[in-house]
């Protein structure tokens, strides 16, 4: 893998974990539970994103 592949994994995976982190934190906060639940599919999401770059890593 070269270096500049490395950086855009690298970057994405901060992003990722960023995202997953924002819907956490607004999931605890939302009261609706249809948007609460649509939040934290999306974290789901950004997991599963954050899972697959890492893998990349292995």
């Amino acid at each position: 893998m070269s270096p500049k592949e490395l950086m855009y994994i690298e970057d994405a995976l901060g992003h990722e974990k960023q995202m997953k982190a924002a819907c956490s934190s607004l999931a605890e906060q939302l009261t609706d539970s249809e948007l609460k639940s649509f939040v934290l599919s999306l974290q789901s999401k950004h997991k599963q994103s954050y899972d697959s770059f890492y893998s990349l890593l292995k």
